[in-house]
Formats: C-alpha cells, structure tokens, sequence
C-alpha cells in the first residue's frame, strides 16, 4: 500500500512479492492482516490502538458518516441499525439527529439481539452525541425481543475490508454474518435490505471471488472520507442461518440463538449444526488445528495484551494459571490505584477499555477481575487519578452505575468485598 491507502500490490493481488507470484496463499485472514498492518504501519486509525482483531476506528470516520444523509435509502428509512464500533459513532448520531429509529446490537450478542436507543425527552445535539457512544448506548437502550416484530429498512456495519463488488470481510469471529442472518430468521429485514459500510479508502481492496461464501454478507453501499460507492452487487445476501456452519461453542455463548434454532426446529427445518471438533474459518485460514482434549489452549498474544491482567514477579511455575493472578503485584502503588466495582458479570475486559476511552480515562495498565465484579485501575501520575475519580463518578455500564474508589492499601485492595468469602473458610475451620 502506498502512503495515499491505495494498495500497492493491487495489480499483483494481496499477498504477491515484487517479482509475481504470490509469497502466501491469499485468504480472508491474510487480507485483514495485511489491511491492520498497514493502518497500523501509516497511522490511520485512532484509539483505541492496535487495529489489530477490530473494526478499526479510522481517521475521518465521521466524514465518511457524513455521507450517509445524501443517500436514498438512508433519507426513506425509519429504522436503522448500526454496529456498536467506534468508527461509526457518527453513524448514530447522524440517524437519532434525523429522527429515525436506531437499532444497536447487544456486543458480542450476548445479551439478546438488538437494543433500541431511546434519547431523553427533547435531547439537544451534544445529548445525542453521547447517546451514541458505548457508554450511551448502555444507558439509553430498551432491549427488543423476538416477538418485537420490528422491521428494519437499513442497516450500516463496519469492515476490515470491502470491494467495489460489494463483497465485506469482518474481523473474523463472525457476529456480523449472524447478525444479519438471525434478522432474516426473525423476519426483521429481507435480501432487500440495503447495507451499508463506512471504512477508509485503503480498506477498499480487491478481494477475490472465491473468498465469498454462502453466509458473509455483502454491502450496496461504501461511504469512505473521500467516495461514495454504489457497489451494485449481483451477489445474493444469506437467506437466513445456515446452521450446518454454526459450531457448538457459538451455540452456547449467544443464547438468543438457542432459542431461534428450538423455533426453527419446530417449524420443521433442519438444525444439524457443525460437527464438534470441527475447526471454524478463521481457524482454516490460520491453519490451526485442534486442540487435544485435557491441553490447556495457550492464549494469543493479543488477548495477552488485550486483557493487561498483571501477575505476581517471580511467581510463575508456582501455582496454577488462577491462582497466580489472584492478587495484585507486589509493586503497586495504592496512592495511584482505583478500585472499581458493581461491574456487569457479562462484562468483558475490552467493552469496559472502551467504556474507560469514552470517559476519556486512561490508566497506565489495567487488572481486570470482571469474573469477581470489579477491576484496578493503575495510574503514572496523582493528577490522572483525581481527573479519573470525577469522569468516573456517573459511569454506568449495561444499565447499571459502578462504584468508583481509592485503593486504600494493598491490604484493602485484596480485602474487597468478592474475598470475603474466601477469608470467611480458615475462620469457620478454626471454629470447628
């Protein structure tokens, strides 16, 4: 890719040396990895930072969302759903501005499928901004239900990377192609439904025809800061869920889905999903293999970095992967730590970062304990805490306002109310 966004290698096709042929064989994870690293390589993406396993928050996404409104089908809609990312805050703006109806998926769909944002009674413009960040989104949201029957007349996600055929790759987990498909299913939008994508120009690639398959969606529309492409795609969008390609593991983490397949089931349709065991694409595309049963499964990098959970110095081979991390290292300084509670128990590590960026909060380093309810927020300086303590005072997540406080001392930071439990065993053995 050249300095401009523009691929370099386009004439070759991704993944080709200078000399032709290609180094590598081209997939949907060679693109996205070549498409991160070049964000990354020419600062092209704000935070949250690295792109890597994101929608990348691209620079000028709010041009590219300005666009939006000369459209049609944007102009006829009345609801609208938009993903939950970053670079299409704009996006949400722009639709609640106009007085449309937006819809926003619950992340990771979790949490049902889709919430509808409500705005406060007579919300001027710098309230609908914030009701269209995460941290709004959680507030301001009623969740919509299977029976809802709402109708959707567009909908607008983001991209790794698009082509001017209209063909999209995501990041990867699949939660986009489910979205859509789960809306099919449910009667919410039909292969007519415009999509629309918002991305930087040098998002916008080649990608080979091969690498579409029967459930990824495809776009009618690409709004970038300099273009507005109408993609005119001859490429049908999935029909509905294509259960032979759904795994157990996704089965089992999105529950809304459980109850669409029992439905589908009953409607006398075929519900076999993927055999276990069976890898899923990205894993294809990475050439993983199984795991063996009984093996811990070593993490990735990233969700090393992602996660930023401290451990003990000098502690590792000591204890087991939990209870090496129980507590909080040696060297923590409490005068520079906030302690924060009431968190969500369906509350991941990187939805509460966001959270933080949206408050404009950002410690040194982060330990998350979400499985206990609240986390530790290290500083490098006394002025950042202070600053942190008033931007998080009304924080709430999902609906729910956290506690905010002050680690007292390391002795208060492990004696938080989620170890009392614990502590509570010697005692009653001592009483035996």
């Amino acid at each position: 890719m050249s300095d401009s966004g523009e691929l370099v290698e386009s004439d070759k096709g991704p993944g080709e040396d200078e000399n032709g042929p290609p180094a590598t064989e081209v997939t949907k994870w060679s693109i996205r990895q070549q498409i991160w690293d070049h964000i990354e390589k020419n600062d092209l993406a704000n935070f949250p930072r690295p792109v890597h396993h994101r929608i990348p928050n691209f620079k000028n996404a709010a041009a590219a969302a300005e666009k939006i409104t000369a459209l049609k089908p944007f102009q006829q809609a009345r609801f609208v759903k938009v993903n939950p990312d970053k670079p299409q805050e704009n996006v949400r703006f722009l639709i609640m501005e106009a007085g449309k109806t937006l819809l926003v998926p619950t992340p990771r769909l979790r949490n049902g499928l889709f919430n509808r944002i409500t705005p406060p009674a007579g919300a001027n413009k710098q309230s609908l901004r914030t009701c269209a960040t995460r941290q709004g989104v959680d507030k301001h949201s009623i969740p919509v239900g299977l029976d809802d029957m709402v109708k959707i007349d567009l909908v607008v996600c983001g991209s790794v990377a698009v082509s001017r055929k209209g063909y999209r790759i995501g990041k990867g987990e699949g939660f986009g192609d489910m979205e859509w498909a789960m809306l099919v299913t449910m009667g919410a939008v039909t292969p007519d439904t415009v999509i629309v994508t918002t991305v930087h120009d040098c998002q916008v690639i080649d990608i080979p025809d091969e690498l579409v398959e029967s459930h990824d969606i495809t776009v009618d529309w690409i709004l970038t800061p300099t273009e507005v492409i109408q993609t005119n795609c001859q490429r049908p969008k999935p029909l509905g869920i294509i259960w032979s390609k759904v795994g157990a593991e996704m089965l089992q983490q999105i529950p809304i889905l459980r109850k669409l397949r029992e439905k589908e089931r009953t409607a006398g349709k075929d519900v076999q999903i993927k055999a276990e065991g069976e890898p899923g694409e990205a894993a294809k595309e990475r050439g993983m293999r199984r795991q063996p049963r009984g093996k811990p499964r070593e993490r990735r990098t990233s969700e090393k970095r992602g996660t930023e959970v401290a451990a003990k110095p000098n502690n590792q081979g000591k204890q087991s992967g939990g209870e090496a991390r129980r507590k909080p290292p040696r060297e923590t300084d409490p005068s520079l730590t906030l302690w924060v509670g009431k968190l969500p128990g369906s509350l991941r590590v990187s939805s509460f970062k966001d959270h933080l960026r949206e408050s404009d909060v950002n410690p040194h380093h982060v330990i998350w304990k979400g499985n206990r309810g609240f986390a530790f927020l290290q500083f490098k300086e006394a002025d950042a805490v202070d600053e942190a303590v008033k931007k998080l005072q009304d924080l709430e997540i999902m609906g729910k306002k956290v506690t905010v406080e002050r680690a007292k001392g390391r002795e208060d930071m492990e004696a938080r109310r989620p170890m009392k439990k614990a502590d509570s065993k010697p005692k009653e053995k001592n009483a035996d």
